[in-house]
């Protein structure tokens, strides 16, 4: 009878290695399996070692839970405390502990054998900010055509390199020639701290001179000065409509006369 071969399926023990990965849970009231702990209090009171059930029927009285802190120890160690907050408060020290991180990166600074010395200059103000942050630089002289010949003009721009960024930055891997290139890999030094640009003083305004002030002054006496002349036109404004109506009556009696001054002539 011929042999059956068994069936096998990876996918499944994939799956088992990817839980294994998962970091461990933090066990909370039932789930705490063991028969003894050591209790602390929710105000940070040590209660000395106890079975769980009472750990657990005091952390019920208390309305809180009982949260396993250090699963490793022998008895393990609980404490009783909320475990929303207990979380919260987890998470907000992660979140901390990320931001004080600092992810070193390697940065690259390519030269040429014949660079210029305002070239030089430039690429030499890089490599002191990258190695002010903390970051490691990678330097690369490129060689091409006959500049193969001459490797010694790339070995000294390295070693001037090395000699300019002594104070900040230390050698963790020398020149090596590789191709068509040498390249050569810098640290900083422990304790190089990035460089903070100063804040610029805010310009202070200006004091007004004594002399500027009695000027104000004597512009905010004159005001009600002008204030009053101009009441005074607007007193003054009827009277002359009053004169202009009297000259409005007046003109048709003039007329009147130079009518009847123009038929006595006729007759």
């Amino acid at each position: 009878m011929p042999s059956i071969r068994p069936f096998s399926y990876t996918g499944g023990q994939q799956l088992i290695d990817k839980r294994r990965q998962r970091q461990p849970r933090t066990r909370v009231n039932w789930m705490i399996r063991v028969p003894e702990v050591r209790v602390i209090d929710n105000e940070g009171e040590q209660l000395g070692v106890m079975p769980t059930e009472k750990a657990l029927a005091l952390a019920e009285e208390k309305a809180l839970d009982l949260v396993e802190v250090s699963p490793t120890a022998r008895p393990p160690v609980c404490r009783i405390v909320d475990y929303g907050k207990f979380k919260y408060e987890a998470s907000k020290r992660l979140r901390e502990s990320k931001k004080k991180q600092h992810t070193v990166q390697v940065k690259e600074i390519k030269l040429r054998p014949k660079i210029g010395e305002h070239d030089f200059q430039f690429k030499k103000r890089h490599a002191v900010e990258f190695l002010e942050s903390s970051d490691k630089v990678k330097f690369t002289v490129i060689f091409r055509g006959r500049e193969l010949d001459h490797k010694e003009l790339g070995a000294n721009l390295l070693q001037r390199m090395i000699k300019e960024l002594q104070d900040i930055g230390v050698v963790e891997r020398p020149a090596q020639f590789e191709g068509r290139l040498m390249t050569m890999y810098m640290g900083p030094v422990a304790g190089a701290l990035k460089k903070r640009k100063p804040q610029r003083a805010k310009a202070a305004k200006p004091k007004a001179s004594p002399a500027a002030t009695e000027s104000t002054t004597t512009k905010a006496e004159a005001k009600p000065a002008a204030t009053e002349s101009a009441t005074t036109r607007a007193e003054a404004k009827p009277a002359a409509t009053e004169s202009t109506t009297t000259r409005a009556k007046a003109k048709p009696a003039a007329k009147q006369k130079e009518d009847q001054d123009a038929k006595n002539e006729v007759k």
